[in-house]
């Protein structure tokens, strides 16, 4: 629950008011903002241009927290999978914070910082055969796609800049 403030309703009267964590849009114009759990403001609160680069869409498939994506045209609609580095099908142009079902809605991040527990600071990570993770061995086998996916800066992030995927020979 949100920190609450004082209001002067229409009627005159005090009214406490609870202050807005995310905002649905225009609708919520005016209102005071507060910091979410995480002691951060929701990305929906601030202004285009700022905060992360995301995309929502449909998940084909079940998502689990932290999953790397692939985002593909699926008979014309712009869909998100599990990426995989088995085939240069499915490379990674994005990662969920949140774990989707299939044909729910997923919020894809295609920048920022991919987050993970127990990383190497400093270590290259590179997409993984195991659909949506990520490793710090390159894919080796003829046809496996070589992806790195960034560089890991603390043990729980790594920033997420994925490279042209190369087909393995």
């Amino acid at each position: 629950m949100a920190d609450k403030y004082l209001k002067i309703g229409s009627n005159g009267n005090l009214e406490e008011v609870e202050a807005t964590v995310t905002s649905a849009g225009a609708g919520d114009a005016g209102e005071i903002v507060a910091l979410g759990t995480d002691g951060k403001l929701d990305d929906t609160v601030m202004p285009d241009g700022i905060g992360a680069e995301t995309v929502v869409l449909a998940a084909s498939g079940n998502l689990a927290e932290n999953d790397v994506v692939n985002i593909f045209d699926d008979s014309g609609t712009t869909k998100c999978r599990k990426a995989d580095a088995t085939d240069a099908t499915k490379p990674a142009h994005g990662y969920v914070k949140a774990a989707v079902t299939s044909g729910s809605n997923a919020t894809v991040y295609t920048d920022g910082f991919l987050p993970g527990t127990g990383l190497t600071v400093g270590s290259k990570y590179f997409l993984s055969t195991t659909p949506g993770e990520v490793t710090t061995t390159p894919p080796a086998s003829t046809g496996n796609i070589l992806q790195q996916i960034g560089v890991a800066v603390s043990t729980t992030a790594i920033k997420f800049e994925p490279l042209t995927p190369i087909v393995r020979a």
